[in-house]
């Protein structure tokens, strides 16, 4: 959320239809879009509709929107981070809430689940100053196994409108087109029943997770996020922030 610049906007949907529908928002923070104005204004329009503030952190790219890698050592990347998620706190403190998640964006998401180093350093940091705000990241990645390791909370996502591979990454892509929305939130019921996907190259895999990713600037957006909450509560799924599914598993004595 919050994935624009100034006066350019990305996608057909604007942030204020979106929010009702969601629990938990992921907002850009500057350095792949976003900026102080916008920032305020979407974590206001989070806190006004009960949504979880969550920082996304990205590369410094906005002409990529941050989905091209840039070389960087684990402690510069993690530095500029920690820039980014300071600005999204500040807001959420500004409008009485608490940062709920951190959630690293695009390609920099992608760079620390499969470099240990990288997500070692993040998770460190987290340790230090949120030891109790989770990380959103893929389950069997190098971010998932770096929180277990060091004690820290982790939600595990599903990613809605991105397809998967046999091992279980997403297929990355700068143009997902424009999906059926009937078909993903098809694909989303049968992860919450089964917890099984289909890939990309017709197998079925066992996928985990705690929560649902979408993407404000996938075309069609609305009627993605609308057509999937219908149909996971019609079929009795409770979709809730991730805060209180925290709290629900400590109170179970259950891991993240």
């Amino acid at each position: 959320m919050g994935e624009a610049f100034g006066r350019w906007r990305i996608g057909d949907t604007d942030d204020t239809s979106l929010m009702g529908f969601i629990s938990s928002a992921n907002i850009a923070a500057g350095f792949h879009a976003g900026d102080p104005n916008l920032m305020d204004e979407t974590v206001r329009l989070a806190v006004t509709h009960g949504v979880g503030v969550g920082a996304h952190p990205g590369y410094n790219d906005l002409q990529g929107f941050g989905r091209r890698k840039i070389d960087g050592t684990a402690r510069e990347l993690v530095n500029d981070i920690i820039y980014q998620v300071g600005a999204i706190r500040e807001f959420a403190r500004r409008h009485g809430t608490r940062l709920q998640h951190i959630k690293p964006h695009g390609a920099l998401y992608m760079e620390m689940a499969v470099n240990p180093e990288l997500a070692r350093i993040f998770v460190d940091y987290m340790r230090a100053a949120v030891p109790d705000t989770p990380v959103f990241c893929m389950g069997g990645s190098a971010t998932y196994t770096a929180a277990l390791e060091a004690g820290q909370p982790a939600i595990r996502e599903f990613y809605a409108d991105r397809d998967y591979n046999d091992t279980g990454s997403i297929v990355f892509t700068r143009d997902a087109g424009r999906p059926d929305p009937t078909a993903i939130a098809s694909k989303v019921l049968r992860a919450c029943r089964q917890g099984k996907v289909r890939t990309v190259s017709g197998n079925d895999i066992d996928i985990a997770f705690e929560s649902v990713c979408f993407h404000s600037d996938t075309l069609g957006a609305l009627d993605i996020v609308r057509t999937m909450r219908e149909t996971l509560v019609a079929n009795g799924i409770r979709i809730a922030p991730v805060s209180d599914i925290i709290g629900l598993k400590s109170t179970r004595g259950e891991q993240s």
